[in-house]
């Protein structure tokens, strides 16, 4: 048996990969797939709670962060692929459209 030390480690090593990739990374794809992997450690998280508590509460969470992050990411590829049409870029720094 795995200790719960180790997955709550896993995921602040996931979760750091991702900010870290929010934070430096430019193109608006890697940026999305970096919120993804902060979403999944803290899934990971939920999911080591859960199992050492003994209680579905952390699973029944962990079915909703990931509905939530699937309907995220196809509102945040509709409105890039709009984006992209309309500035030909997928820079983070470029894209400006949203501003008022």
């Amino acid at each position: 048996m795995v200790p719960v030390t180790w997955y709550i480690a896993l995921s602040a090593v996931l979760f750091m990969i991702g900010a870290a990739g929010v934070l430096t990374r430019r193109n608006v794809i890697v940026v999305l797939m970096s919120i993804e992997l902060m979403l999944n450690s803290v899934n990971i998280n939920f999911m080591a709670f859960s199992y050492m508590l003994g209680d579905m509460t952390g699973q029944i969470f962990t079915v909703f962060t990931i509905t939530v992050a699937a309907a995220e990411v196809a509102v945040a590829l509709g409105i890039l692929i709009a984006l992209v049409r309309s500035n030909k870029t997928f820079n983070v720094d470029e894209i400006d459209a949203l501003k008022g």
